[in-house]
């Protein structure tokens, strides 16, 4: 089920290799004012420190400063929802994530947005990887281990996520259809505790990105015995991928990109993907980014488009085959 990532690479060439005009001078003077970005995460979370680590950049390419707004909640249907009714100008953008763009449509039996109707996108940020761990006291160093460990469990084995419907989740859904092993969901609030309770072995196991669990995966308190990109990682070389292991074409990632509201008028996109990229290309805000375990994906309208297109196909059948309901 592996997912196509930034399939139109031409289509990118030509958007970024476009007349290097003044971004300001695009689309009759915008920004004229300072442009809100709308993160529905509370502050200090990771897609609140990647908005303000971009933020800085971005708005020296538009000539305006980016003000970073937390409207948390519902995940993530509060910031979308007051971000699919704002007006669309090209002053209001939003963080779209796995959840609010590919999988709350199917989680949630009412939605006050429609992803792919009330949004435009501007372009992907990130992924964060995603890593199979588990508890370091247990006999497991591979996917082979793990299944003949989780199928010697009576009951099933328990997995931790950050919560219900989170990418996490999901990744854990994915394998469990993939595998047919019998799993047991112990949702959190956030991956913090889940990760704690995995290093203290209170849970065995769990799928965690990149930026939550790869201190404790390289300090030793727990261990990862997969990774769920179809690439190793430069940071962690020795830890095979779940395709290598046989689950071919297995591939999970949280990931993030931004939004405005729908009718924003084209010149106003484009004007704020090409500060965007610039932002993503900018070496101080790319070697933090990086420092945190993230992948950088930076892409055009169009290309997110697709992106997000493939994601919602592939994780709405995880979700109807798994019966996940929010509400």
């Amino acid at each position: 089920m592996s997912t196509p990532f930034l399939p139109r690479r031409r289509l990118l060439a030509a958007f970024l290799l476009a007349p290097a005009a003044p971004l300001a001078a695009l689309a009759a003077g915008f920004p004229e004012r300072p442009v809100e970005w709308v993160v529905p995460y509370a502050a200090g979370g990771g897609t609140d420190v990647v908005a303000r680590v971009l933020a800085e950049p971005m708005g020296k390419a538009l000539g305006q400063a980016i003000v970073v707004t937390n409207k948390p909640g519902a995940a993530t249907n509060i910031g979308a929802d007051a971000v699919a009714r704002a007006k669309p100008d090209g002053y209001t953008m939003l963080t779209g994530d796995t959840g609010t763009l590919a999988a709350n449509q199917y989680l949630y039996a009412k939605l006050t947005y429609n992803a792919e109707k009330d949004f435009a996108p501007v372009g992907l940020l990130v992924r964060f990887p995603m890593l199979l761990v588990v508890n370091s006291q247990l006999p497991i160093k591979s996917y082979a281990e793990f299944q003949a460990w989780v199928k010697a469990q009576p009951s099933g084995a328990v997995y931790g996520t950050p919560g219900a419907g989170s990418p996490h989740h999901l990744a854990a859904e994915l394998l469990r259809v993939r595998s047919g092993l019998n799993f047991i969901h112990a949702p959190y609030r956030g991956a913090a505790p889940a990760v704690q309770d995995v290093v203290a072995g209170q849970i065995p196991f769990m799928f965690v990105d990149t930026a939550s669990g790869l201190q404790h995966v390289q300090g030793g308190k727990i261990r990862a015995i997969g990774v769920a990109s179809p690439k190793r990682l430069s940071m962690l070389k020795d830890v095979a991928t779940l395709d290598e292991q046989g689950l071919k074409g297995f591939e999970a990632y949280a990931w993030q990109g931004v939004v405005v509201p729908a009718a924003t008028p084209k010149d106003r996109v484009d004007i704020l993907a090409k500060a965007l990229h610039s932002a993503l290309t900018a070496p101080e805000a790319k070697a933090r980014l990086e420092g945190m375990g993230l992948e950088i994906t930076p892409s055009s309208p169009e290309a997110m488009s697709a992106y997000a297109h493939a994601e919602r196909a592939k994780w709405s059948q995880v979700i109807k085959a798994s019966n996940i309901k929010l509400d």
